[in-house]
C-alpha cells in the first residue's frame, strides 16, 4: 500500500494535512455508511408518489457518485454529496400527495 498511499498523499497532501492514508480511507468507508440509508429511503419515498423505484435508485446512486468524486477530485475536498432527504421528502409529500401534483 506504500505506492498507493504515496501518490494519495501527494495528489490530495494527506500528510500535510495532518492525516494518514489510512485514516483517510476508514474516514471515506465510514462516510459512505452513514450516507448509504439514501438508496434505501430516497427511492421508497419517492416510489409512493408513482416514479420508478429502480430509476429514482440509480439517479439516487449516481447524484451521489458524481458529485462527490467532483469534489474530491477537482475541488480536493473530502465531503460526501449526495441528494438532499428534506427536499424529496417536501416533493413527494408536501407537492405531489399534499397539493395534488403530478410528479412528472
Amino acid at each position: 500500500m506504500s505506492s498507493n498511499s504515496g501518490f494519495l498523499d501527494k495528489t490530495f497532501k494527506v500528510s500535510e494535512r495532518g492525516s494518514n492514508t489510512k485514516t483517510e480511507i476508514f474516514a471515506g468507508i465510514t462516510t459512505f455508511m452513514t450516507v448509504a440509508y439514501l438508496l434505501a429511503v430516497v427511492p421508497a419515498n419517492l416510489s409512493d408518489v408513482g416514479m420508478p423505484k429502480e430509476a429514482v435508485f440509480t439517479a439516487t446512486a449516481l447524484a451521489a457518485l458524481i458529485a462527490t468524486a467532483l469534489a474530491g477530485i477537482l475541488g480536493n475536498y473530502p465531503f460526501g454529496l449526495a441528494p438532499s432527504m428534506g427536499l424529496n421528502s417536501f416533493f413527494a409529500f408536501s407537492v405531489v400527495i399534499g397539493m395534488k401534483k403530478s410528479w412528472e
